[in-house]
């Protein structure tokens, strides 16, 4: 199990702590070597790697095949690469793994705010179903631009949070179809959905 004082160190600052606190128990796995392999519904049953260089040999091995999901955040291995030669040890790094999925994270968190037009309760959770299904309002989300700093809720009770200016959006009439773009594109390897193991977390994902 990772420690608070290393994930505290080691993730995005762009990220606000509580938020990244929220995160790595909603998704998070125990194991820093711990890689998830997934084609269309259907997971790949794998050897759990003891060693970086196993873990690895393993995403190596699938990438461009099937969704590898690896390390304390499930960061999708092979995200923009486009050779496996390219893959680099800092996937199965602990404090690597959490600076790269927080800071991809955080982008995904914008875009759901941006949609809602405010930090509304939902954007966190429909923030983590991006995550693991890598969908939102219909499209790749991790393909999609950063729209970059956002303001929090006005007078946001959550920790991290900070009031702003301005008025609350009203909440949309209807939640995104995450899953519209994701039905037409099953074969995309890169484009799967996940399945996470909370094993060792303790703790779920607030509503």
């Amino acid at each position: 199990m990772i420690d608070a004082a290393t994930i505290h160190q080691c993730a995005d600052p762009g990220l606000k702590p509580a938020i990244v606190e929220k995160f790595i128990r909603a998704v998070g796995a125990p194991d820093p070597l711990a890689v998830t392999v997934r084609t269309g519904n259907r997971v790949i049953l794998v050897t759990p790697p003891k060693t970086p260089d196993d873990a690895m040999e393993l995403v190596r091995r699938y990438v461009g095949h099937a969704m590898v999901r690896v390390g304390v955040t499930q960061y999708p291995a092979g995200l923009g690469v486009t050779d496996v030669a390219e893959l680099k040890p800092d996937l199965v790094d602990a404090c690597a793994n959490i600076r790269m999925g927080t800071a991809l994270f955080g982008k995904v968190y914008r875009i759901v705010i941006k949609w809602y037009g405010t930090d509304v309760d939902e954007a966190f959770g429909d923030a983590i179903d991006a995550w693991e299904s890598g969908y939102f309002d219909g499209k790749y989300v991790f393909d999609e631009p950063d729209p970059g700093s956002l303001p929090a809720r006005k007078g946001a009770s959550d920790a991290g949070d900070k009031p702003v200016d301005g008025n609350d959006a009203a909440r949309p009439a209807s939640r995104p179809d995450e899953g519209t773009q994701q039905d037409k594109e099953p074969d995309n390897p890169n484009k799967a959905g996940i399945r996470i193991d909370l094993t060792g977390i303790g703790v779920s994902r607030p509503k």
